[in-house]
């Protein structure tokens, strides 16, 4: 991978209290006050969002307080992995504390599938039922509530999944999917909506709308919402985030047996119980249930107060987990096998793998682990002889695979899902067709955008023995890490090899011990590196950095992330140091300039450039004096201005563009194409549209992508330069993809300029 290095640790001015690590880690993110920072590191201080913003909470929550009030039986209709558990488990905990005749079901995988089946439909239908909740599914589900809607039973559905064109006429439909993007709650799992339902109805109990049978908390529910959350890979931002911190704390005390008793046959230590915990071992174990068997008893066991019934289940998920990594470890070698033995299978932008004994259970684990391997979505699919092909999809950052797969829905059964995962099934004489049809799609939908070099982001440089267990307890006020808040990724320099020991059952796992130039030395654990090539000589070292406890003995714990070689040693060279002027937040920044000695560089980009009489990044050239007018998009781009210009003296103005919204970036790139067609017969190049934008390259390039999906611009592509002609063809699934991808890196720039225009500039500039 391409490393790429942060700027030198400033701290934070407004933060003195932290370590410069987590501030910087802050700013970074936009961070840069101290209310804001404080509220993401504790969420005591964080405001939670009413139950009531998220679109058809409260119809649904009086829908069922008047079932609960009619005496009319209500059934909870759940999903089988860990999201969908824990859903289940938190309303008919909820409803079962209001008093409320309920029951649940929870589909056996191997026999129902995903989604709300019609036939165990009307099974319940038949016993009476008068109202079906749903929880993690039944977005889709138009044909079940037609049916139940026939007989007089009313269904609502809560879900998080990927919204259909049109929604199911259910008597409420609660999705966060239908939120902005930004919207604190729009990231919220299956859990997360069931839990703000389960809050509003407690609320409505606690305000005497209906009445309540037995004492229960909102807090009561956290830890079963830290489970689903983590283990459905929700994105932590607002109150997913601020859920998983408080469900963490409530889940290192909490008081239900089975839970407890789950932690002790895993030897869970709950007092410093992180993310990874759930990540890593209640998750699977709670997932091997819903994989390889009926989920169903894992309601009881999440609300049992038996202790002999607690622990025959938590016996069985025991004994399910052992058979679970023994399958994935099978499935994983036979699909590796297969990739030897096509190639050309893994040449393709999607690996699609199928075999008649893969266990349906297991192939999205092991489909995760070839993402992870190769770095490319991959579908894993079961195709028993005579049955349909049905299989487990798992993606890569920036490709909506839902909506990959939805393009081909003339040729499948169903699918369904969201942009990282989906599931899907189709006929087995189809496979072929669907394969071929999936890598166009695949292709088409990354097109330029395709990541063709994986790029390493490097937070902070240490020296070996600084990567201690202060540091790392400082770090963990950062945590619960995950999708939207990764873990940071150190380095240290120069380093060399002492030892390395094979751990785990197969040996598949490093502990490498290595040293600095100093003599410190650090253990390393590389997971699945025991057949990994070790460097030879002196290299750089990537790793993360977390507190741990082993056997209870509290510790710092590194993993490998990544190694460089050391190519050699290079030649110190003495510079005269830098002299740097801030007139960030000055006023009269123009009769400063006015001022300034004419000898100079004025860098300055999108639509300020002609008014200060600017240079962009292409025209810079050597000067004494460089004046940073224009707010850098990235550390990249500063540091190529400051090695084009060589200054003595740099003098900062870091006035913001105003580019960082969708919205102006993409009217200023489209008049900027209008020109570039009328006057310039369509030539010009990323680079030059990214100076024109004020822009990273990259932002460029997935802006004039997004264009050509929607048909407005069609282009050619020669290395950095570009031919453009009006028209195209509309690519609404692709558009939709690619807009993903630029919010999310234009929310990368913004978070950097808002970091450059308070730290330490002489941090920055190195």
């Amino acid at each position: 991978m391409r490393w790429i290095d942060a700027p030198a640790p400033s701290g934070a001015a407004s933060l003195p209290e932290l370590h410069p690590l987590v501030g910087q880690n802050l700013m970074k993110r936009g961070l840069t006050d101290s209310a804001s920072a404080r509220a993401f590191l504790d969420p005591d201080l964080y405001a939670p969002t009413p139950a009531e913003a998220l679109p058809g909470l409260s119809a649904a929550a009086e829908r069922v307080a008047q079932t609960i009030r009619a005496v009319e039986p209500i059934c909870v209709w759940g999903d089988f992995d860990v999201d969908g558990q824990t859903s289940t488990t938190v309303l008919v905990q909820t409803l079962q504390a209001l008093g409320a005749d309920v029951s649940y079901h929870i589909p056996v995988r191997k026999n129902e599938s995903h989604g709300v089946n019609i036939e165990n439909l009307a099974r319940i239908i038949a016993q009476g039922v008068k109202l079906v909740v749903t929880c993690d599914t039944g977005i889709t589900a138009h044909e079940a509530v037609h049916y139940a809607r026939e007989r007089g039973v009313e269904m609502i559905i809560t879900d998080h999944h990927d919204l259909p064109p049109e929604l199911p006429q259910a008597a409420a439909v609660v999705n966060p999917k239908l939120l902005p993007e930004n919207h604190p709650l729009a990231t919220l799992a299956g859990v997360g909506v069931a839990y703000k339902l389960a809050e509003k109805l407690l609320s409505m109990r606690d305000e005497k709308t209906i009445d309540g049978k037995f004492p229960l908390s909102a807090d009561a529910l956290l830890d079963l919402v830290a489970l689903g959350l983590v283990a459905d890979l929700a994105i932590l931002r607002g109150d997913a985030r601020y859920l998983v911190q408080k469900g963490l704390q409530a889940l290192r005390n909490t008081q239900r047996l089975g839970l407890k008793t789950i932690m002790g046959l895993a030897e869970l230590a709950p007092a410093h119980l992180t993310e990874e915990h759930i990540g890593f071992t209640l998750g699977p174990r709670m997932n091997a249930l819903g994989r390889l068997g009926d989920a169903n008893p894992i309601v009881e066991l999440l609300t049992t107060s038996d202790p002999v019934r607690a622990n025959v289940l938590a016996v069985q998920l025991e004994g399910l987990n052992i058979e679970r990594k023994l399958l994935c470890d099978q499935v994983y070698q036979a699909a590796e096998a297969q990739l030897r033995e096509n190639p050309e299978l893994l040449a393709q932008p999607v690996i699609v793998l199928a075999h008649p004994l893969w266990p349906g259970g297991v192939v999205g684990i092991v489909a995760s682990k070839l993402v992870e391997r190769y770095r490319k979505p991959a579908i894993l699919m079961t195709a028993p002889n005579g049955e349909p092909v049905r299989g487990s999809a798992r993606s890569v950052e920036g490709l909506n695979i839902t909506a990959a797969i939805a393009a081909q829905k003339d040729i499948l059964l169903g699918f369904g899902g969201h942009p990282m995962a989906a599931g899907l099934s189709l006929e087995a004489e189809k496979l072929a067709e669907f394969r071929r049809k999936l890598s166009k799609t695949v292709e088409k939908m990354l097109g330029e955008a395709r990541i063709e070099e994986a790029v390493l982001q490097i937070d902070g440089w240490l020296n070996l023995d600084d990567a201690n267990l202060d540091l790392a307890e400082h770090l963990e006020s950062l945590a619960p890490y995950g999708p939207g808040n990764e873990k940071l990724t150190l380095a240290s320099r120069n380093l060399t090899v002492k030892t390395s020991v094979k751990l785990g059952k197969n040996k598949e796992h490093l502990k490498l011990t290595v040293e600095d130039e100093t003599g410190a030395i650090q253990q390393i654990l590389w997971w699945d590196g025991g057949s990994e090539e070790l460097p030879d000589g002196k290299f750089d070292l990537a790793y993360t950095l977390r507190a741990s406890d082993w056997r209870g003995v509290r510790q710092a714990q590194l993993e490998f992330v990544d190694f460089r070689l050391v190519e050699g040693e290079k030649i110190a060279v003495q510079r005269k140091p830098l002299e740097v002027v801030d007139y960030r937040r000055v006023e009269r920044g123009q009769s400063l300039l006015a001022a300034c000695e004419p000898a100079c560089e004025i860098w300055a980009e999108g639509a300020d450039k002609k008014s200060v009489n600017g240079c962009d990044r292409q025209e810079l050239k050597p000067a004494q004096t460089l004046i940073v007018w224009t707010t850098p998009p990235s550390p990249e781009e500063l540091k190529s201005a400051l090695e084009a210009v060589k200054p003595e003296k740099v003098l900062v103005f870091a006035i913001s563009p105003g580019m960082d919204e969708l919205k102006p970036f993409l009217e200023r790139l489209a008049g900027l194409l209008k020109f570039v067609l009328n006057k310039k017969a369509g030539k010009t190049s990323l680079t030059e549209l990214a100076a024109a934008t004020a822009q990273k390259v990259a932002v460029a390039r997935l802006g004039l992508e997004w264009l050509s999906k929607r048909g407005q611009v069609s282009v050619e592509f020669s290395g950095e330069n570009l031919h453009l002609t009006a028209g195209g063809v509309l690519d609404e699934i692709a558009a939709l993809t690619v807009e993903s991808q630029l919010r999310s890196l234009l929310q990368e720039t913004a978070a950097f300029r808002a970091h450059f225009e308070k730290s330490d500039l002489k941090s920055l500039l190195g």
